[in-house]
């Protein structure tokens, strides 16, 4: 695949549910999606437990509305629930391919062009297990390319060995850099994909969440339960923005697209998840697209 720089990350547009931002206008998820692929953003990402199913319906809408050239989707398997909405995970073959058939309907696809295990299991005799069924998948004709997300280089190394890794999925931005000491090296080494997810460390890095903001987010969004959000936390990353917004304003971009181009910096990444609930969001970040940082940009950045 040859993917843009930015894709388009369909979390938020599923809704309320455990690990959801909090009820959302499904027409102005539409229209957000719709307003990237019309901006040439060329991938969605997107995962059944956004939502409880409700993401990928939302991007199967955007898909039927649209009327260019129909874009990647990607999406997951891993992450289940039950009839009360309680999120669990299998990688077992069954579930798995229970997933990947109500994925494809959702999606009103025949294929999936990057299917991914959302997270990998404790005990990684049921990963592979998982990654065996997703291989099996790719030659059944259901999937076109597979991939991993929130892996171990201990784990890629097994799953590579079986079959070829199209594709990691890991969280990264300027908060969360875990994953430059292997993960990263390692994607470089075997030639295998980056797509990093939470590049704006899920709007820390903005420049639009503010302490007032913060304050009114709805009680069903995630953030309002994680300490990162929360102070003296919230004061730093405040700070941290405030860089952001110099540099990126040197370039007429924002902070939230220098947090971007910064996570686009490293060797290994080839793309960025970004999420958007409105066209507005999207054109706010949509200059990651072409914006680099220079050298000096990205050290004073970070030693920030």
């Amino acid at each position: 695949m040859a993917i843009t720089p930015i894709g388009f990350g369909a979390w938020a547009a599923g809704g309320s549910w455990q690990f959801g931002w909090g009820a959302q206008d499904d027409a102005q998820s539409v229209a957000a999606i719709l307003r990237a692929l019309e901006l040439s953003v060329n991938w969605i990402d997107t995962a059944p437990s956004y939502g409880l199913g409700h993401s990928e319906e939302v991007v199967a809408r955007a898909l039927h509305e649209w009327r260019g050239k129909r874009p990647y989707v990607f999406t997951k398997c891993g992450m289940i629930w039950n009839e009360k909405g309680e999120i669990g995970y299998s990688l077992r073959e069954k579930s798995v391919r229970a997933e990947c058939e109500a994925s494809l309907h959702r999606l009103k696809t025949d294929v999936i062009d990057l299917y991914q295990i959302h997270w990998t299991a404790d005990d990684l005799k049921e990963t592979v297990e998982g990654w065996n069924t997703l291989a099996a998948l790719q030659k059944e004709g259901k999937v076109r390319w597979i991939g991993v997300s929130n892996a171990t280089v201990e784990e890629l190394q097994k799953l590579q060995s079986m079959a070829r890794i199209t594709s990691l999925q890991p969280p990264y931005n300027l908060l969360k850099r875990e994953v430059e000491s292997a993960q990263l090296p390692w994607c470089l080494r075997e030639k295998v994909g980056v797509i990093v997810y939470a590049p704006m460390a899920s709007g820390r890095l903005t420049g639009t969440l503010t302490r007032e903001r913060m304050a009114l987010l709805p009680k069903d969004d995630w953030r309002t339960k994680n300490p990162e959000f929360q102070e003296p936390n919230l004061s730093k990353n405040l700070a941290l923005v405030e860089k952001l917004r110099a540099v990126g304003a040197k370039h007429g971009r924002s902070p939230g697209e220098a947090a971007i181009a910064w996570t686009l910096r490293h060797p290994a990444v080839t793309g960025a998840i970004v999420g958007a609930r409105s066209p507005k969001q999207v054109e706010g970040t949509i200059g990651a697209m072409e914006f680099r940082l220079t050298p000096e940009e990205i050290a004073e950045i970070e030693k920030a």
